[in-house]
Formats: C-alpha cells, sequence, structure tokens
C-alpha cells in the first residue's frame, strides 16, 4: 500500500484517453474507500470506473471500441479474473491492472502470483516504509480483524519495509 499503483494506472489511464483510445476501468465493487464509482488515489486524483463484483462482468461491458481496460486493487477478485484478463489480452486489448502481490501476512494475495506470471511487464513499486523510512514493499495491517479480504486505508494499514515487517497476523 500507499506506493503509488493507483497513481500509475491513473497516469496510463489518463495517456491512452490523451491518444483517443477507447478506455474502460473496472473496480471491485467491495472497494468504496472513496468513492463507489470512481478510482481514487490516497491523494485524491480520480477517474470514473466500474465497480463489479464479478470479474466475467468484464466482457460483456468490453466493447469493440475498447482499446484499454484498467483494473484497480485486482488482489480483490477470485482467480476467475486472471482468464477474463487474458481473454481480452488475446483480442488485442492492454490490459493495465493494478494490485498488492503480498496480503498482511506478506503471502501471495489472490490471484496476484498467476497475473504476474502471464504479464509481458510488471512495474514493482514500492512504499516509503513508516518505521525506518526505507524501501517498503509489505502492507503492516494496524488493526485488529481477520480475513485476508479487508479493504483499509492508513488507519489499518501502514507501509513497512521487510526489516520492520511483523509477519505474524493480528489477533482479534
Amino acid at each position: 500500500m500507499f506506493s503509488g499503483k493507483t497513481e500509475e494506472l491513473l497516469r496510463r489511464i489518463k495517456r491512452a484517453k490523451l491518444a483517443k483510445l477507447g478506455v474502460v476501468v473496472f473496480k471491485p465493487r467491495v472497494d468504496d474507500r472513496y468513492d463507489e464509482v470512481k478510482v481514487v488515489t490516497h491523494e485524491g486524483a480520480s477517474t470514473e470506473a466500474v465497480p463489479i463484483a464479478d470479474p466475467s462482468d468484464m466482457l460483456s461491458l468490453v466493447g469493440p471500441n475498447v482499446a484499454v481496460v484498467g483494473v484497480d486493487e485486482v488482489q480483490f477478485f477470485d482467480d476467475g479474473v486472471v482468464d477474463i484478463v487474458e481473454e481480452l489480452a488475446n483480442r488485442g486489448v492492454r490490459v493495465i491492472c493494478a494490485g498488492l502481490d503480498q496480503d498482511y501476512r506478506g503471502m501471495p494475495f489472490g490471484p496476484m502470483p498467476r497475473l504476474l506470471a502471464i504479464a509481458e511487464y510488471v512495474t514493482k513499486l514500492h512504499a516509503v516504509c513508516m518505521r525506518c523510512g526505507g524501501e517498503a514493499s509489505r502492507s503492516q495491517r494496524l488493526i485488529a480483524t481477520e480475513g485476508q479480504l479487508f479493504v483499509g486505508g492508513s488507519a489499518a494499514y501502514e507501509a513497512r519495509c521487510r526489516r520492520c515487517f511483523v509477519a505474524k497476523a493480528i489477533e482479534p
């Protein structure tokens, strides 16, 4: 978290729009932290998005004029998103996914390992460790709650480097 993944997604979407390419952006319906129908960065930059519960909904919403698809917080979707992304890419659509590769325990997050494996390009961004200022690649959960899928912001998570990260799950 806090590494600029959504900022980078929005930057790439903006470039596609400047090139007058057809663009559609999707977000998981469960992520309504900042807005229900926009992808929003922690700093407030945003773009319109289609909230979906099931990744298969993307197929019917990507028409023939769409050249670029953005998917934010892709780790919140089930493994079915991998086949959908693959189908869109095979159609010639450029698919740009943004998401966490690790959960709050430092373990692979949802469909991310498979998505990383099939991607032509991967950009891994790092945040700043909130403890030591080093390069942070992990998300430390700060509140007691169960389950991998917990949507939260800076009150619930903190960026940490490998050295400052505590892998033990918080007990509720």
